[in-house]
């Protein structure tokens, strides 16, 4: 018994063939370039937030919802001795992050805050 396949067939089998190929190739690319726009970093140098800073992130997933009150916000950056501005940028921004000493106040902070309690359901 042979196998027959039509010219069709084999026609849309070889451009299947030539799509995968140039996937495969896009994907490279698209690695490439996004490697490419991504600075390097000097040794030494600030990061900033991103996805290449995922700890950082959780630890403003933590913080975020305690300053949702009035004045939260005011209180925490004067515990941390920074401008209320600032406390801005580091968790509604999220554009920067702070140096290791207020890194470790914030975490003193959060471990003194009373946990989450949810919502009563009626």
């Amino acid at each position: 018994m042979s196998s027959y396949i039509s010219p069709h067939m084999a026609a849309l089998l070889g451009l299947a063939d030539i799509i995968v190929v140039i996937s495969r190739e896009m994907e490279k690319d698209m690695h490439r370039r996004r490697e490419a726009r991504r600075p390097r970093l000097k040794r030494g140098a600030t990061l900033r937030p991103s996805d290449d800073t995922p700890l950082w992130n959780g630890l403003v997933s933590l913080v975020a919802p305690r300053l949702g009150r009035r004045g939260a916000r005011a209180l925490l950056a004067r515990e941390l001795g920074l401008h209320r501005a600032r406390a801005g940028e580091y968790f509604n921004r999220r554009s920067m992050m702070p140096d290791a000493e207020r890194t470790l106040r914030l975490l003193v902070w959060l471990s003194r805050q009373p946990p989450d309690r949810p919502e009563a359901v009626f």
